[in-house]
C-alpha cells in the first residue's frame, strides 16, 4: 500500500517534518550534503531548532517497526481463515462487546467509517455480521456477529493465546502490562490533538 506522505488531516508537526525532509532533498542536489544539513539545522523559518532524532528513538517509526513484529503471526494466524486483519478486529470487538453502532464499531475496531462500510457489507454477504436499522433512530446502523462469525473467533482462541504469550515470554508479563498500559495512555491524550 502506498501511503502519501503528507495528508490534511495530519498534524501541523508532522507537515514541517515532511517540509524539512523536501528542503533537504532539494539541498543535496545543489550542494555538499553535510552542508546542506547543516543549514537545515539552522533554518528557524520551518522550525527547526534541533537535529531530527534518530529514527531509532523516533515514536512514530518505533511504533511502526513494532507494528509489523505484532502483526506479521496474527496475519499468519488468519491465513487460512479468509479473513484481514481489519475484518478480525471488527469480528474480535462485536464477540467482546456485543451489538453496536457502526459508528461506535469504526473507532472500537481502528478504522474510519467509510472503511468499515464497505468492510461490513462484504462480510455482511458472506455471513459473518449482519446489519440493521436501530428501530429508534432510523439513521443509525447496527452490527452484530453472527454465529458463523463466532465460529471463527473460536477457532482461533487457542492460536491467539499462544501468540500474545510468546509476546509476554519476550519482554515479560510486568513489562507486556506496562506496555499495554503506557499505550493506552498515549492513545487517549493524544485523541485529537497534534502528535509529534
Amino acid at each position: 500500500m502506498i501511503i502519501h506522505p503528507f495528508k490534511a488531516k495530519e498534524s501541523t508537526s508532522d507537515l514541517t517534518h515532511y517540509i524539512n525532509m523536501l528542503i533537504v532533498v532539494e539541498l543535496s542536489n545543489k550542494f555538499d550534503f553535510n552542508e546542506s544539513t547543516e543549514i537545515l539545522r539552522n533554518r528557524s523559518d520551518v522550525g527547526m531548532t534541533n537535529r531530527l532524532p534518530l529514527t531509532t528513538r523516533s515514536l512514530p517509526i518505533a511504533l511502526m517497526r513494532a507494528r509489523e513484529s505484532v502483526m506479521a503471526p496474527i496475519r499468519e494466524m488468519l491465513a487460512e481463515t479468509g479473513l484481514s486483519e481489519q475484518q478480525w478486529r471488527v469480528l474480535r470487538v462485536l464477540a467482546e462487546q456485543g451489538e453496536m453502532d457502526s459508528h461506535s464499531l469504526a473507532k472500537q475496531a481502528c478504522l474510519l467509517f467509510p472503511s468499515l462500510t464497505r468492510m461490513a457489507a462484504t462480510m455482511n454477504a458472506k455471513g459473518l455480521i449482519t446489519q440493521t436499522r436501530d428501530p429508534k433512530d432510523r439513521r443509525r446502523q447496527l452490527i452484530a456477529i453472527t454465529p458463523a462469525g463466532l465460529t471463527i473467533i473460536e477457532s482461533r482462541v487457542e492460536a491467539a493465546y499462544a501468540i500474545a504469550r510468546g509476546f509476554r515470554r519476550k519482554i515479560g508479563d510486568d513489562d507486556y502490562e506496562t506496555l499495554l498500559d503506557l499505550l493506552g495512555r498515549l492513545s487517549a491524550e493524544t485523541q485529537g490533538q497534534d502528535t509529534l
